[in-house]
């Protein structure tokens, strides 16, 4: 089984994203954790190591895909 990490810092952009991800990713096959990484501030750094550059943010195996626009991870440093 695949594993995938949803990375968002809670704005509206993130929210949506995540609700529209996780309708469509098919949990037979993955499993899906979701970090909010305004309210989780310890895993920012894990967060950056898988290469997300913004959020919101899906790392499936390793791979990164950005969605959207909502913060770049400088911003969500800031907090």
């Amino acid at each position: 089984m695949s594993k995938a990490v949803f990375y968002h810092a809670g704005c509206p952009i993130c929210v949506d994203a995540e609700q529209v991800v996780l309708e469509y990713l098919d949990k037979s096959k993955i499993n899906t954790e979701i970090v909010h990484l305004g309210t989780e501030r310890n895993r920012i750094e894990e967060a950056e190591r898988a290469g997300v550059k913004s959020v919101p943010a899906l790392v499936i195996d390793g791979n990164i895909y950005h969605i959207n626009y909502g913060a770049s991870m400088e911003d969500v440093k800031k907090g």
